[in-house]
């Protein structure tokens, strides 16, 4: 009997989750993504250049970045390191996928263990909602508008292109007067 109110449990989580999500995004326009995204063409290395805060990311943190590459399943391999602030490199490993084959450009990440990922709540929205011609840099987000990622395949972005992208963000519905602009290394 306790096993299965442990499931029960997570799956009330899962439905409140998501309905939590879309309350958040309702009054708001739909979120855009871009047009003809290529995932091929966006594998390989990201350093984050700046972050709305979030629970999973600690302010201390620095040498923040991600590397996608594709799984022979079509999925995609995530591995998001980082300097914490004692000075040792930490690593997580996870896999994303495609959540809309039209677009191709909303994707979803899990970070949860295998055995978990059947739950819909261990997925987060990755959305591609800006991105370079030449896939130099990117702006990644989620229809609630709490979670943001300004992104570079440089560890370092010029001041005039930063702005100009949080103005981007912005005028997508995103407040980005709390963005965190993590040190990296250059």
């Amino acid at each position: 009997m306790s096993r299965f109110l442990f499931f029960m449990f997570l799956a009330s989580a899962g439905f409140l989750s998501s309905a939590r999500a879309r309350a958040m995004s309702w009054g708001r326009p739909p979120l855009a993504v871009v047009a003809g995204f290529d995932l091929e063409r966006y594998l390989g290395r990201w350093y984050e250049i700046a972050r709305l805060p979030n629970f999973f990311e600690k302010p201390d943190m620095s040498n923040i970045m991600a590397e996608y590459d594709l799984l022979p399943s079509g999925d995609l391999s995530v591995c998001n390191s980082c300097t914490r602030g004692n000075g040792r490199t930490s690593e997580v490993v996870g896999i994303g996928r495609i959540a809309d084959p039209i677009s191709n450009a909303k994707l979803e990440v899990a970070f949860a263990p295998p055995v978990l990922r059947f739950l819909p709540f261990v997925w987060g929205n990755y959305w591609i909602i800006d991105l370079d011609f030449d896939y130099q840099w990117a702006i990644v987000g989620e229809p609630s508008r709490k979670c943001l990622w300004i992104l570079s395949r440089q560890p370092v972005m010029s001041d005039e292109l930063y702005k100009r992208l949080c103005k981007s963000a912005e005028a997508k519905g995103f407040d980005v007067s709390e963005l965190i602009r993590p040190d990296q290394k250059a």
